[in-house]
């Protein structure tokens, strides 16, 4: 017995200190986990719908200011459940029809499009709170007029705007405390000839951040600038644009994520064109035009307006204004070319934006004049979308930015 008590106390023993060991492994790696979820800038916050390890992910809403909208609003989405909580008022600012987040994730920028600004717009910063609220951090003028999107580099230290009014882009630096210092840089587009008059409409960088790419849907051209980061300077480049058909009007493009392909919207001619782009050239070769319209259409034909590329890569969603609704497009992502795939009503007028959360489940599309946000489920293997019966009123929504990180929180509102 004295020989069988002897090992029970001396295996007992073991297993305590082999408990000891592993209590103490697990509080280590716990307390690892909370240092880089610290690090990374990760903020717990009591959002109001039980979640139990659910991805919670943020999205900021431009607008035009009227009677059902005075500003940038803020949401939230689960993106496991698709749970999505009602649009809020973030911060006040008159016709914030563009936002774009800092690289950082601790900045939101706005540009402010209306003729009630005294310097023909505004390019608002605001630090984004814990609580998704935005504190105004301050505000220059854009260096044109107009101003109705913005650019922001990899670097987060620049920022291009295009003027749609006066027909320029322009650069602004961002400091290092999220603050917009005054523009002194701006290429001023011509008017051509043909009495065609320039309207920048969207500037943006090369994912190796090495170019950047302007559409000016008045001129008919595509241009493309030499980025050098360090510099904060813009050259152009050799040939410094590329002209699209007469009348084709590009107003919005995006690039495959490799960054060897670029897609442009075209907004009179309702169409999409492909290019590939020569990555250290900065030149673009077309590869195919194809119609944004279901086959035979014979309705209303209005306008496109906004592109954007699901994050798998695999599939391309265009806007109709008019035939109000989405088209979508299979990507070859070997040779670039689009293959139609479907197209889905917006459930609502005038479908001018739209966005696509990052697990490339969900998508919310703003319709402008009927005051919605409409939500759908995305199939991941054939892109098709399907209402999920969650809508919103909101006054004319015309921007949507998902944060680039997920949130932590208790719950969501």
């Amino acid at each position: 017995m004295k020989p069988q008590s002897s090992i029970s106390i001396q295996h007992t023993s073991r297993f305590n200190a082999g408990a000891r060991w592993f209590w103490f492994t697990v509080a280590v790696i716990l307390s690892f986990t909370s240092l880089s979820r610290a690090e990374l800038g990760a903020k717990e916050i009591d959002l109001g719908i039980k979640r139990t390890g659910q991805r919670i992910q943020r999205i900021y809403i431009g607008t035009y200011t009227g009677p059902n909208s005075n500003g940038i609003y803020v949401c939230e989405i689960n993106s496991k459940t698709g749970e999505l909580t009602k649009p809020r008022l973030a911060a006040e600012m008159e016709s914030p029809s563009w936002v774009s987040i800092h690289p950082n994730q601790r900045f939101l920028y706005a540009a402010g499009e209306s003729n009630n600004y005294p310097n023909g717009g505004s390019i608002a910063a605001f630090e984004i709170k814990t609580d998704g609220s935005l504190k105004t951090v301050n505000a220059v003028a854009p260096n044109g007029s107009g101003p109705c999107h913005l650019g922001i580099d990899a670097s987060g230290s620049n920022m291009l705007v295009s003027n749609y009014g006066s027909g320029n882009v322009a650069s602004v630096v961002i400091g290092d405390e999220g603050n917009v210092h005054e523009s002194n840089w701006a290429d001023q587009y011509p008017t051509l000839d043909n009495q065609q008059k320039p309207h920048a409409h969207h500037a943006c960088f090369t994912p190796d951040n090495r170019f950047a790419v302007v559409c000016d849907a008045g001129l008919d051209r595509i241009y493309v600038y030499k980025n050098d980061a360090s510099a904060g300077a813009l050259t152009a480049n050799d040939p410094p644009y590329f002209s699209t058909a007469t009348e084709t009007h590009p107003r919005h493009l995006t690039f495959s994520n490799d960054g060897q392909f670029c897609y442009v919207i075209n907004e009179k001619a309702m169409s999409v064109t492909a290019f590939s782009f020569n990555l250290k050239k900065g030149t673009l070769q077309e590869i195919q035009t194809i119609s944004t319209l279901p086959p035979g259409y014979k309705g209303e034909v209005g306008s496109t307006a906004e592109l954007i590329l699901h994050p798998s890569g695999r599939f391309l969603y265009g806007s109709n204004r008019g035939p109000d609704n989405l088209v979508c497009y299979k990507v070859d992502q070997q040779s670039g070319t689009l293959t139609l795939a479907g197209h889905t009503s917006t459930g609502g007028k005038t479908a001018r934006s739209f966005g696509i959360d990052l697990s490339g489940r969900w998508m919310l599309i703003g319709n402008q004049n009927s005051d919605t946000v409409v939500q759908f489920k995305i199939n991941a293997k054939t892109g098709k979308l399907t209402p999920t019966g969650t809508e919103y009123p909101l006054g004319s929504p015309v921007c949507f930015q998902f944060m680039p990180s997920e949130l932590r929180s208790k719950n969501l509102r």
